[in-house]
């Protein structure tokens, strides 16, 4: 054998002319068809029971799917029970078809008719593979000898699908030539034109050419060729709908299915969250997410994506990866900070423009979208910059910290996960505001104050305060007037060695705490050197908030400076 990469077989493309599909736009969704309880279910380490099922059957039906694979039911006794239980329990509504998987076997194809009757639609779906590398190590035949196989089966089918015909069943046909990748595109055309031509399929009666990737094997251009090609060569194509089945053996069968509809086909039989054999079927929830992004309606109902996560992931017992596309926890969390503050301007764009689109960096589409909006965006860790902490105090607290303070609160919190080497969650954020800001409350307090007011005849208004200050162990009297409550506290403490702060900016708004709702003041002063001091200060009182806002910035430098 040769060594490492040297005993590889390179793919060989399909050889194409004029090809189309890069120019094409997908503009609607396809037909989409869950293989979850079928492809899905037997990749598990612990198969689904009855009772996980048909949790699952309900979730696939809630989300809106129409076409559901149930199972094996010719090759499984449990998949045989399944089938019988939903057709027998009532389950399967009337614009839902179930579909039933069957080898291109005699004995299971019987089984397989005994499994579905009584059923109002059903897709009965045969396989067999066509490869070469299957005809060569597996079956040890070619080309002529796994078409007869199809073509025997397909016209089995055709003969006992009449009494259920005639018992009024909607009984539709779908064939897979099974690993499609690997197979020469003349051989696949071939043998699918046969099948069409046996199972006896018409315009108004389609069969369904299910193509699948089986195991992944080539790049998703040349998929998409090999689809088109496919196609263009089929004589039958107008009896015909092209259905995709991709796997993601290399780790791109969203790609590969994406293409594969660029390049015509119609349909995609898929999984969530890309469960499925090796690594995985292509995963529905992505491929119908990217679509809603682009503005296709996917006709599929991804609202409340948490809870059809949480049935999935009890019922499967798999987890889903935290950088899983739109599901996975992370995927909507920045912890950069130019990443935070582009998030943090694109939100506030949204809210001050009125715009009809989504237009914020690094969110590809509106978490609220997929029942995501209380799920925190930006969290904090050491890469963080300093809008990302101020954003976290609004959303997740309802404090609006004025610009101008967000590098002082952001230097505060990147200390602190210096510190601790690991990500600060919101209440931690929370903890360190309230600490130096809220409790910044030594060594000056305001003790006791009123406030007296009248406007002159030129309505002026004319504010004096009087006050009680402590200051560690003194108690002193201060005396100001101002044009408001501020300017008159402000030039009340001047004197009392508070006359080296400037007042530079102020801002206040209400914010609600549980049942409590409080006003809250954010103070900027300047000190005699030229440094910012910003200080919080909150009551139920609107004059009072700012009064300790001003002693907050000033305790603030005072404890600094030591002075």
């Amino acid at each position: 054998m040769n060594p490492g990469y040297k005993k590889y077989i390179p793919f060989q493309p399909q050889k194409i002319v004029g090809r189309t599909w890069p120019d094409k736009v997908i503009t609607k969704a396809p037909v989409w068809c869950s293989v979850d309880l079928r492809d899905g279910n037997q990749a598990l380490v612990d198969p689904m029971n009855m009772e996980e099922k048909l949790e699952y059957f309900h979730t696939l039906l809630d989300i809106g799917i129409k076409e559901i694979e149930i199972g094996f039911p010719s090759a499984s006794e449990t998949d045989y029970e399944i089938c019988r239980e939903l057709i027998e329990g009532g389950h399967i509504p009337d614009d839902v078809t179930i579909q039933v998987l069957v080898q291109a076997r005699e004995h299971l194809i019987k089984k397989t008719f005994e499994a579905i009757r009584g059923a109002k639609h059903v897709i009965l779906h045969f396989y067999n593979s066509t490869s070469t590398l299957q005809r060569k190590v597996v079956f040890h035949t070619d080309v002529e000898g796994v078409k007869k196989i199809a073509v025997d089966a397909a016209r089995l089918i055709r003969e006992l699908s009449q009494p259920a015909l005639d018992a009024g069943m909607d009984l539709r046909y779908e064939y897979s030539p099974e690993s499609f990748m690997g197979t020469e595109m003349d051989a696949a055309v071939e043998i699918c034109q046969a099948v069409i031509e046996a199972i006896g399929a018409t315009t108004e009666r389609k069969v369904i050419l299910n193509l699948p990737t089986t195991v992944e094997n080539c790049m998703p251009n040349y998929f998409a060729d090999e689809i088109e090609y496919f196609i263009s060569r089929l004589p039958g194509r107008d009896r015909a709908i092209i259905s995709l089945h991709p796997h993601n053996d290399r780790g791109e069968g969203v790609a590969t299915a994406e293409l594969g509809l660029l390049a015509g086909a119609e349909r995609v039989e898929a999984t969530l969250f890309g469960n499925g054999e090796r690594t995985g079927n292509v995963d529905m929830v992505t491929l119908a997410l990217n679509l809603y992004t682009q503005g296709v309606d996917p006709k599929l109902d991804f609202s409340d994506i948490n809870k059809i996560r949480d049935v999935y992931e009890r019922v499967t017992k798999m987890k889903i990866g935290e950088r899983q596309p739109y599901v996975g926890e992370l995927v909507f969390t920045a912890f950069s900070g130019s990443h935070q503050d582009a998030i943090n301007k694109g939100t506030r764009y949204m809210e001050e423009s009125g715009t009809e689109y989504w237009e914020v960096p690094y969110l590809p589409i509106d978490p609220a979208d997929v029942g995501r909006q209380y799920e925190p965006i930006i969290r904090i860790n050491s890469q963080s910059g300093k809008g990302g902490s101020a954003f976290v105090m609004q959303h997740s607290f309802g404090f609006d910290l004025p610009k101008a303070m967000h590098p002082e609160f952001g230097h505060i919190v990147q200390v602190e996960t210096d510190r601790v080497g690991k990500e600060l969650k919101p209440n931690a954020i929370y903890d360190l505001f309230k600490a130096h800001y809220i409790d910044a409350v030594k060594p000056y307090q305001l003790v006791q104050h009123s406030f007296a007011e009248f406007t002159d005849e030129e309505g002026h208004s004319h504010v004096t305060f009087a006050g009680t200050i402590r200051h560690t162990d003194t108690v002193f009297q201060v005396q100001g007037s101002g044009n408001g409550p501020i300017d008159a506290f402000f030039n009340a403490i001047h004197g009392q060695k508070m006359d080296r702060f400037t007042f530079i900016d102020y801002k206040e708004h209400a914010v609600k705490q549980g049942s409590d709702s409080q006003a809250v003041a954010y103070i900027h002063l300047q000190d005699e050197n030229g440094r910012d001091w910003f200080g919080v200060g909150m009551s139920h009182n609107i004059n009072l908030a700012p009064l300790k806002g001003i002693l907050s910035a000033i305790n603030r430098a005072v404890s600094h400076d030591g002075k």
